[in-house]
């Protein structure tokens, strides 16, 4: 039977709609998950969200029966919303735990399961694999002659205004009125995400793209990355805008663009946070980074003298620092990012604030922003490959990797290599090459930061040549 080993990646259970991800499979994780917090806490209360996929309103539906039937009080967001406004709520209502059916930035035809610590992050890996372990063989719920009417009539069930809750916290924690009221023009595009109604909340003026209701996303994986956001560069560079954000289907990545339509990638960004947190904002903190992130974050870190850690990739590790610690910003390089004043959960629109308020008070375009980076770490380029190859050519690489056999890619000759999550190949302190495989797809994901985007393609190619 197909149906099942259920197991959770680094952000969730993802899944082809009506292959794997059904009704059933996605009772079974309901029942387990019920089961973990009848486990662990008194009268659990769990917050339910779901973002703009396919059948995602079933689904949740599907979720909030199982869970009602053991006993646990379920407040449902009424319509779609975004992860970052169910990790949110978690906290503003006290919940035990939040649910999000979401697949994120994989293509339209998945869909998933996220979820939330009550601190309002991603749930701890320890706890993941404990509900991991209680999924059963097979579904013995009959969630089909339950009806939301009775929930409700029973007190079992409430819906809940997240993106209202959400957007008065930002109204409350950002100068929107700085924002509207400047001379620059900002844009957005949802990518037929979550985010739409949100940013059109917050900032109506803003130019918006893909900002309708489409569960197919026009067949393009809703994932903020250049090759994705062709329209937008072409959109940004135009007109007269003067900075773009986009986010992904369940609005907790970034992706931006300068007034020319180029794409400014999650390095850049997370070093014009960190900028404008410290020096602009006088905040102080840890930095946490994922692997896979720019050596100039170490950099700017030493500059303002901050403590800097970088951790495994997965934005739970970043999460569980951010809990225990003084953590001023985590983040990742597939644009998850978080800071200390909010929460510890990436959230796509809120960095997208973050930059147009920056830009807005310090009345400085994005490129003048980036400059003033530059004079503190120099300039860099990074970018990342991910070669689509069969399993068994990954795995021989991995063992290559393992086994210390590459020792230059073509002229460029390896001085250290790091493997704290992937092997990454230092040249030299400010040029790298990193080769990671994919824990869910047959692909191997390649990365590189050099001085300039020349090289990084070049090292790129190299890379490519020398392993396979």
């Amino acid at each position: 039977m197909k149906n099942n080993k259920i197991k959770f990646g680094t952000d969730g259970w993802r899944a082809i709609i009506g292959d794997q991800y059904t009704n059933e499979n996605v009772a079974r994780v309901s029942f387990a998950v019920a089961d973990w917090l009848n486990e662990n806490f008194d009268d659990p209360t769990v917050i339910i969200g779901h973002d703009c996929r396919f059948a995602g309103k079933m689904f949740a539906e599907t979720t909030t029966k199982v869970l009602s039937s053991k006993g646990i009080k379920v407040k449902l967001a009424k319509g779609f919303v975004s992860t970052p406004m169910v990790s949110y709520g978690v906290v503003s209502e006290g919940a035990n735990l939040g649910i999000v059916i979401t697949a994120s930035h994989n293509p339209p035809s998945y869909n998933g399961y996220k979820l939330k610590g009550d601190f309002g992050g991603p749930l701890l890996q320890k706890d993941i694999s404990d509900i991991e372990n209680r999924i059963p063989e097979n579904n013995n719920i009959d969630y089909s002659n339950i009806s939301i009417e009775s929930l409700i009539s029973n007190g079992d069930l409430t819906y809940i205004d997240l993106e209202s809750m959400y957007c008065n916290h930002a109204k409350n924690y950002f100068d929107i009125d700085a924002i509207e009221g400047s001379s620059m023009n900002f844009a957005y595009d949802a990518m037929f995400g979550a985010g739409m109604n949100a940013v059109n909340n917050l900032l109506p003026t803003t130019t918006t793209l893909h900002c309708e209701n489409n569960p197919g996303f026009l067949g393009t994986a809703p994932e903020p990355i250049h090759k994705n956001l062709k329209e937008f560069s072409k959109l940004m560079s135009n007109s007269d805008l003067d900075c773009g954000f986009a986010t992904d289907g369940d609005a907790d990545r970034i992706g931006l663009y300068d007034s020319k339509g180029n794409f400014v990638d999650s390095h850049h960004i997370i070093l014009l946070l960190i900028h404008y947190l410290v020096k602009y904002k006088n905040q102080r903190g840890k930095v946490v980074t994922a692997f896979s992130c720019s050596v100039k974050v170490e950099k700017i870190c030493k500059h303002y003298k901050l403590d800097h850690e970088t951790v495994q990739i997965g934005f739970k590790h970043i999460a569980a620092k951010m809990i225990k610690e003084d953590v001023l910003l985590g983040g990742e390089e597939s644009g998850g990012i978080a800071i200390s004043t909010h929460i510890p959960e990436r959230d796509g629109i809120w960095m997208g604030l973050i930059l147009f308020e920056f830009m807005a008070k310090s009345g400085k375009s994005l490129e003048d922003l980036i400059s003033e980076v530059y004079e503190i770490v120099g300039p860099f380029a990074f970018e990342r490959i991910d070669l689509h190859i069969d399993n068994k050519t990954k795995h021989r690489i991995i063992e290559d990797c393992k086994n210390g056999k590459f020792i230059k890619f073509g002229q460029y000759v390896v001085n250290r290599v790091e493997t704290l999550d992937g092997f990454k190949y230092f040249f030299d302190e400010n040029t790298w090459l990193m080769i990671r495989p994919s824990g869910t797809e047959p692909v191997l994901r390649t990365y590189a930061e050099a001085s300039s985007q020349k090289k990084v393609f070049d090292i790129l190619s190299a890379c490519k040549d020398t392993i396979l």
